[in-house]
């Protein structure tokens, strides 16, 4: 793989962990890879790129990662070999914030860090659907968002909470390991708490906010039962809860939230769910063909309306990804509409495409014009 041209970076002996992090700001990139035996990698529209440097070495990766840790999470990191904390610099007068993961690989020190855009965009400029806006304005329920990581699910919930600062007078609560959006207050209060900075963990965070008179949380990642339990009983006091989950489409965030439960209790989550579930937004980052627009995401809407409860009640899950696609009344789209609305703007090129399709003969024929379910839903 060819270096980068445009930067080289100091010789070993004068180099430092922030000259790094300035050289993928300076080169407009979104993520950095520190490897043992190879030269930093940067991820630039997309794709990774080594930079003019010497391969690192053992002794100069811990020399240059393992100061960014602090004592809890040098504790974590040697107990669980990885921990993830944020970083922040100063480039040319602005400050740019960083999500880092420190891992092992082989019995050696690495790191992989993404840059926290400062500012943080709109549905427009994210090129999401017009629907995301109406979901902003429920008072209470939950609100979950799909995907991968690097699927952009971060990002899009900070442009609902940034849209719900900017037209609504309300209490923001955010519980996040680690922070990675700093909002500005505009119309509503936000406090933002950082999981083992601010509070120590999240159940612990969650007991806390029920007493902080919030309207909207951020519970951030929906990783294990006891968080999803305590944001659901948010939502069912309430309040407007917001969280990720690592689901490849919105029909599959039914069996991933299941799949945290034992069996005995999967009829009591899907009444849960039947009650304060709002909606699903799944999505996945794609290269576009614009010159302007390095990725667009690619947005499944599953809306909790009658058809989609029913479903979710009576354990029709297989039917749930049909109910999507004729739900456009009520502003529903799946995958594949959503691919055919990129490809319709001049965003997305056919071939990326039908690569990232859920079902490729289907979007087919979508871009035909034929709609056809895949199952009947009576």
């Amino acid at each position: 793989m060819a270096t980068d041209p445009s930067l080289k970076l100091d010789r070993a002996s004068d180099l430092s962990i922030d000259k790094i992090f300035r050289a993928l700001v300076k080169l407009d990139g979104s993520d950095l890879h520190l490897k043992v035996g190879q030269p930093p990698y940067v991820r630039v529209a997309g794709a990774l790129r080594p930079l003019k440097h010497d391969p690192i070495s053992a002794i100069e990766m811990r020399d240059l990662c393992l100061p960014l840790m602090d004592d809890r999470n040098r504790g974590i990191f040697e107990t669980e070999g990885g921990a993830d904390f944020a970083h922040m610099i100063e480039v040319d007068g602005t400050e740019w914030r960083f999500r880092v993961n420190m891992l092992t690989q082989m019995g050696q020190v690495g790191m992989v860090a993404r840059r926290v855009n400062n500012v943080i965009p709109d549905f427009s400029g994210l090129h999401l659907p017009s629907v995301i806006e109406d979901l902003c304005q429920f008072d209470q329920g939950l609100i979950l968002v799909a995907g991968v990581t690097g699927s952009g699910k971060s990002t899009t919930i900070a442009s609902m909470l940034n849209w719900i600062n900017d037209h609504y007078r309300k209490h923001i609560l955010t519980l996040e390991d680690p922070i990675e959006f700093l909002f500005q207050e505009n119309k509503c209060l936000i406090n933002q708490r950082e999981i083992g900075i601010d509070v120590k963990n999240f159940e612990l965070g969650m007991k806390h906010a029920v007493r902080e008179d919030p309207d909207v949380i951020l519970v951030g990642e929906m990783r294990d039962l006891e968080t999803f339990q305590t944001a659901i009983h948010a939502a069912e006091t309430g309040h407007l809860v917001f969280g990720t989950i690592h689901a490849s489409s919105a029909a599959s965030t039914l069996n991933r939230i299941l799949d945290l439960f034992p069996q005995d209790l999967h009829s009591s989550i899907r009444s849960a769910l039947e009650t304060n579930l709002k909606a699903v937004i799944a999505q996945k980052l794609l290269p576009s063909i614009s010159p302007d627009i390095s990725r667009v995401p690619a947005v499944e809407v599953m809306i909790l309306n009658s058809m989609i409860r029913k479903l979710i009640l009576e354990e029709e899950d297989e039917k749930l990804s049909d109910a999507v696609r004729l739900g456009s009344q009520d502003k529903m789209q799946d995958f594949n509409m959503s691919l055919k609305s990129l490809i319709d703007q001049d965003l997305l090129s056919q071939d990326v495409a039908m690569e990232a399709s859920p079902n490729r003969q289907q979007l087919k024929m979508v871009l035909k014009g034929i709609d056809v379910a895949q199952g009947g839903l009576l």
